[in-house]
Order: C-alpha cells, then structure tokens, then sequence
C-alpha cells in the first residue's frame, strides 16, 4: 500500500495526529544477504507513547515491506498546544 493511503488510514483511525511524507528517501541497507539501494519515502508519524503498539501493528497490517521501518523518537520538547491538540486527535479510536 502507498504511503500516502497509509498516511490517511492512521489518521483517519486516530491512531496518529498528523503524517508527513518525505520523498523519495535514498536508503542503502542490507536485505537477504545483498547491499540494496532504494528510493522509498519517509513516513513522520505524530502520536502518544502509549499509542506507539497500536500504531506499529496497524503499519504491519498495511505496508508491503516485510520488515518496515518503525521506530519511536522521544520529544524532549514542544510547543504546548501542538503536543495537546496530538493527544486531542489520538484520545479517541473511531
């Protein structure tokens, strides 16, 4: 599935506030034994901590990589009426 579909699914679900899409991503990995180097975008997915499982499981379910990227980043700070209106918009599954 496209990452914009992706994208629109999560916050239509409420599982994240806002997703930004950065593309195309150059990314040089190893997958099955052979160095690859890919154009793929990059997926910036504002949520709640305690959001994160729902969320990684949710992106599983969807993505068609076997091993998509998800990872966590902590916000040591942020304005205050951004962080509340992302916990706003992940209080309540639809």
């Amino acid at each position: 599935m496209k990452q914009k579909k992706i994208g629109q699914i999560l916050v239509e679900e409420s599982l994240v506030a806002c997703c930004n899409i950065v593309q195309p991503v150059e990314s040089i990995f190893r997958w099955q034994g052979k160095v690859l180097i890919e154009q793929e975008a990059l997926m910036i997915c504002k949520t709640r901590e305690e959001m994160f499982h729902t969320v990684e499981k949710r992106v599983k379910e969807l993505h068609s990589y076997e091993v998509p990227e998800i990872i966590a980043l902590s916000i040591t700070q942020g304005s205050k009426s951004y962080l509340d209106w992302v916990t706003k918009e992940t209080g309540h599954i639809q």
